[in-house]
């Protein structure tokens, strides 16, 4: 399916409505304050903020900032579907959704700005990815720039993902290719819908001017980690890849996995979810088009890594 674009070119991006939604397990108050704090400064018409409590109760919300408490946690995807949700159906009462990271900060006033504008300029950008960088150091951790080639995070390109706690959504890419998959819970959510715009034809930039700062992590702090990742990464496969390049896709991802050299305990919750990931319902498979497999690669990322 091709996407139904937007106008074109030449649109006023002061028009561009912005709206965007914030995760929280309610544990990073003066964080989350910071981070709203930033969303307001930003130059232009005011960005709609909804901060989604995922399980736990909020703090104090500036005015004019929607709060909306989950009463269990539903996981990072479905959360920020529930956001996605407050702006109407498919987030369409906004022109386009960002997804920030309640720890993050917006370290500069021009981010919405430059989103507007890119919008604007290019009617089949669908989404935009943000580059995270440590407060402290500047420092672009390497699996914060989605890309193979990612040895330069000051690059900005084309690309086949993107980062799911700093980038923005166009509206229209749910309306054509879904929301984020719920049933994930955490990994991998972001390159499910990725796949799924790309091959209803929408465009996916890195933009390393626009910046998020985040404190330097690993995602193995996680205790679901290794085994979310391995069930996810099945799961992924199952839903988007044409039956033949579904064993070469995971095949890699095993090589890829025991040449890292994952302690015994991990290696062990990895193979139990890459079983779980073959065993358990996966939602609805939707096999991408072979032309969007070759657009994939030319972007430099066939979908088999």
């Amino acid at each position: 399916m091709s996407a139904a674009r937007p106008a074109a070119s030449g649109a006023d991006p002061d028009s561009f409505r912005l709206g965007a939604v914030v995760l929280t397990m309610g544990n990073r108050p003066a964080e989350l304050n910071a981070l709203l704090e930033s969303v307001a400064k930003q130059r232009g018409p005011a960005v709609e903020l909804v901060v989604v409590g995922n399980g736990a109760p909020l703090p104090p919300l500036p005015q004019g900032v929607r709060g909306i408490e989950l009463d269990e946690n539903l996981g990072i995807p479905a959360g920020r579907n529930v956001g996605i949700e407050a702006f109407g159906k498919d987030g369409r009462d906004v022109d386009a959704v960002l997804f920030l990271d309640d720890d993050g900060l917006l370290p500069g006033d021009d981010a919405a700005e430059k989103l507007r504008e890119a919008f604007t300029a290019d009617p089949g950008l669908g989404i935009v990815s943000f580059r995270i960088a440590d407060p402290e150091t500047g420092t672009t951790q390497r699996r914060h720039v989605p890309r193979l080639r990612a040895s330069d995070p000051l690059r900005s390109s084309r690309v086949t993902t993107f980062l799911g706690g700093a980038c923005a959504v166009r509206s229209t890419v749910f309306a054509q290719a879904g929301q984020l998959p719920g049933e994930f819970f955490y990994a991998h959510e972001e390159t499910d819908l990725a796949w799924r715009a790309l091959d209803a034809g929408w465009s996916i930039d890195y933009r390393a001017d626009i910046v998020l700062n985040h404190p330097l992590t690993l995602p193995s702090r996680h205790a679901v980690y290794h085994r979310m990742v391995a069930r996810n990464r099945v799961w992924l496969a199952r839903r988007n890849l044409p039956a033949l390049l579904v064993p070469a896709y995971l095949g890699t991802w095993i090589l890829l996995t025991l040449a890292r050299r994952p302690s015994r305990a991990a290696l062990r919750a990895w193979v139990g979810g890459f079983r779980e990931g073959w065993r358990t319902p996966c939602g609805p498979r939707r096999p991408m088009r072979w032309r969007t497999v070759w657009r994939l690669t030319r972007l430099g990322r066939p979908p088999v890594i």
